[in-house]
């Protein structure tokens, strides 16, 4: 089991956090079927299918990890109309159901989730465990600081939602489009790095906008507290906890991901009862 940092724990139980929520959380679901969505490596050989001609090149860029290469070149093999009919094919159409570890993270009631996962799955689970009073707005929104200054709950869609497919990022084109377009939702994350302990969950450090805004507070603020991100320990060596540290300004806190990762959904689920305990703590303390 994982034994978290009693800072995390204070943060999220004073509602100081943003739950970053990754393709490792939605995989958990499955549907009537016994499918679960498909990994992002996964997702690249489904829609390079797609395409009649020769894909050996796109597959080894799929197999080196260079996803943003990979995908551009089938989108624009596809063209965006034949593109987008592949996320709603792998991520809405199969109906994925909510699982436990769902569950646990929506009772840590943090007043801001954020994901980079266009799927619903989470979305749509909050919405009906919290009678449809929670917010959920895109990158592009333009009322999304009002939101976040106020007192609802929020998730962000920070690369979009399947509802929307021509805004949602999946290239390296639509990266660099979305960063320049929509700077001030950049800017938004960056004052929430300052302000708020981001905890990463089934996420990977190869977002570019997230690695680029945790190096840019890193470096700038090099004495601040850290972020954390929870991940495998088979995804962790010490050089790499070491460098995350180091230019990230990231405490990585790893766990056995055998039996299908159980130990995060019931490290989890103590989580909720550490930040429910804190929480009484600070009520009756009147220390808010």
């Amino acid at each position: 089991m994982i034994s978290w940092p009693l800072p995390l724990v204070k943060d999220i139980a004073r509602r100081k956090s943003v739950l970053f929520l990754g393709s490792g959380i939605s995989r958990n679901s499955i549907n009537a079927q016994g499918k679960r969505p498909p990994t992002w490596e996964e997702f690249l050989r489904i829609a390079s299918d797609n395409i009649s001609e020769n894909t050996e090149h796109i597959n080894t860029f799929i197999a080196e990890k260079d996803y943003l290469t990979a995908c551009e070149i089938i989108y624009y093999k596809l063209s965006s109309h034949g593109f987008n009919e592949i996320p709603k094919d792998s991520f809405m159409r199969p109906g994925f159901e909510k699982h436990r570890i769902h569950e646990a993270i929506f009772k840590l009631d943090s007043r801001i989730v954020a994901t980079p996962n266009v799927d619903k799955i989470y979305d749509t689970f909050a919405n009906q465990e919290s009678n449809g009073t929670i917010s959920v707005k895109n990158y592009y929104d333009d009322d999304l600081a009002d939101k976040l200054r106020s007192e609802d709950r929020i998730i962000i869609k920070i690369h979009g939602t399947i509802d929307f497919p021509n805004q949602m990022i999946f290239t390296r084109k639509q990266y660099t489009e979305a960063r320049y377009n929509n700077s001030t939702f950049y800017k938004l994350l960056d004052a929430l790095a300052l302000t708020h302990t981001f905890i990463f969950l089934g996420c990977g450090l190869n977002d570019p906008d997230i690695r680029l805004i945790l190096e840019n507070y890193a470096h700038v603020y090099p004495n601040s507290r850290p972020h954390y991100m929870v991940t495998a320990s088979d995804n962790v060596t010490e050089d790499l906890v070491r460098s995350t540290r180091e230019n990230a300004n990231l405490e990585i806190i790893s766990y056995d991901s055998t039996n299908n990762h159980i130990e995060l959904c019931r490290s989890l689920e103590s989580l909720v009862v550490l930040v429910e305990e804190e929480r009484d703590k600070v009520a009756s303390a009147r220390i808010w």
